[in-house]
């Protein structure tokens, strides 16, 4: 099994600990890379709109390019984020907005549509959940079918000062969660997923793209004429 995670953060905290009990978890043999943001992609969108025409147009390729081959090459993709301000931290945002293009609405990736994903973050207090909803929702987006969202307080503000019985629940978590990831089974792609998939296609029928380049993108993969990015 490949794995890629994306932390969006470079210190090694509660999210990332939390991270590491679930690799620990994975039972079965993998490969893992690891990104740090904003160390290996310390950019903001710039809003030029060059990679609806090809992805290595955009200004800030030659940092994204081995993070895109490693998202594309993994069976499962784990995102991490401390909460700040009730919401995921400002790189992994830069990094969501970066990688727009993969969004369904554009120049989805098939690969995507047969993974899997994590998306982990704690808080010191309330807004774990919700800072795990805009990432999982990209993913959605991206087509990924199967996604879990784990958030919790943490009652601390390092994994150093948290309270016992707080770690013995992630750890806890962790490991019940790293059992179910050890079975490299390949997701169904649901009802939700397929909708979106429909969606978007009509709307690059209607020539709705935000640039003629997305429709090409779209009959060459052969989804304009019927077939599906998945196998299922």
């Amino acid at each position: 099994m490949k794995i890629t995670v994306i932390h969006g953060q470079n210190h090694k905290g509660s999210t990332w600990h939390a991270a590491e009990e679930l690799l620990k978890n994975i039972d079965t043999e993998h490969e893992c890379r690891e990104f740090y943001l904003p160390r290996d992609l310390d950019h903001f969108c710039s809003g030029c709109l060059a990679c609806l025409k090809s992805r290595d147009r955009c200004p800030f390729w030659p940092e994204k390019e081995p993070i895109d081959r490693a998202l594309r090459e993994s069976d499962l993709l784990i995102f991490t984020t401390p909460t700040y301000c009730m919401l995921p931290s400002a790189p992994l945002k830069a990094f969501m907005d970066l990688f727009f293009t993969n969004w369904m609405s554009h120049k989805p990736y098939a690969e995507m549509f047969s993974k899997r994903a994590v998306v982990i973050s704690t808080a010191a207090g309330a807004g774990a959940k919700r800072a795990t909803g805009p990432v999982a929702e990209m993913l959605l987006y991206w087509g990924v079918p199967k996604i879990w969202r784990y958030g919790l307080a943490v009652n601390a503000c390092s994994w150093e000062s948290m309270p016992e019985k707080k770690k013995a629940v992630i750890i806890k978590d962790m490991k019940k969660l790293g059992k179910k990831l050890s079975v490299g089974k390949i997701p169904h792609v649901g009802i939700k997923t397929r909708a979106l998939f429909r969606l978007m296609k009509g709307m690059q029928k209607a020539d709705w793209g935000a640039s003629p380049d997305e429709k090409q993108y779209w009959q060459e993969n052969g989804w304009l004429d019927g077939k599906k990015p998945w196998v299922q």
